[in-house]
């Protein structure tokens, strides 16, 4: 079957099958719709994301291939924990989730533009109120320096933005929710597209029929619980060195 676009209008919940998205722009599979709780984790449930800029329509989005980190592959390189351990950083998770993603949105905004919008900031804030959206936040101090979040369902965490504001700051974050996520036995880190930070981390690309599976796969298990509070690092760090 021939890719090809749907428009969603604010009673239709259901999507297409991933795999009717456009190769060019890759992965764009519907527009319209809304924001609303259901319909966000109706997405997530099939590997679809939204990604669109102020001035678009909702974009709904499954690019193949699909970037991805099993927590047990996170790369943190000899020169890295050298440094990190010299760090005076503190972790934490969903202790400050509303301000970890409007500094997302901020710093983004000031470099290239971002999707982060206020509409944005409020649904994903609803999920979090609701237990779906989940934040690593990195302190120095009482200062907030570094973070990430994104959704937790199933055995699997959906990455959506990351922000760092210090030398290391989002890589702590990034390190802080692998060493997590293996503790409580989830399988995947989807980091939707790839980018040379994530790919410098241990990520890797994989057809997106073998993510879908694999979700398909996961869909049966439930995501552990979250419990918010301080994360203490293990050192020296236990991922394999690559």
């Amino acid at each position: 079957m021939e890719p090809f676009l749907t428009l969603l209008d604010e009673e239709q919940i259901e999507f297409p099958s991933p795999h009717n998205a456009l190769d060019d722009p890759n992965g764009l599979l519907a527009l319209g719709g809304d924001l609303s709780i259901k319909r966000l984790l109706k997405a997530y449930q099939l590997g679809i994301f939204p990604w669109f800029q102020p001035d678009q329509p909702i974009l709904w989005w499954s690019p193949n291939p699909r970037c991805v980190i099993f927590p047990d592959e996170l790369h943190v390189s000899k020169s890295l924990q050298k440094a990190l351990k010299k760090t005076p950083y503190e972790c934490s998770t969903d202790t400050a989730f509303e301000e970890v993603i409007y500094l997302c949105g901020a710093l983004r905004r000031r470099k290239e533009g971002t999707w982060i919008s206020p509409d944005i900031i409020d649904a994903y804030c609803q999920l979090h109120e609701i237990g779906y959206a989940h934040s690593i936040e990195v302190w120095d101090g009482r200062k907030l320096v570094g973070g990430l979040y994104g959704i937790a369902m199933f055995p699997c965490f959906f990455g959506e933005s990351m922000f760092s504001k210090a030398t290391n700051a989002s890589k702590i974050a990034m390190i802080a929710l692998s060493q997590k996520l293996q503790k409580e036995n989830y399988r995947l880190i989807d980091c939707q597209v790839e980018n040379d930070h994530l790919l410098s981390m241990g990520a890797r690309c994989i057809p997106r029929e073998d993510f879908l599976s694999f979700l398909s796969t996961l869909n049966k298990s439930a995501a552990p619980h979250w419990e918010p509070g301080l994360l203490e690092l293990t050192w020296p760090f236990t991922l394999p060195e690559k």
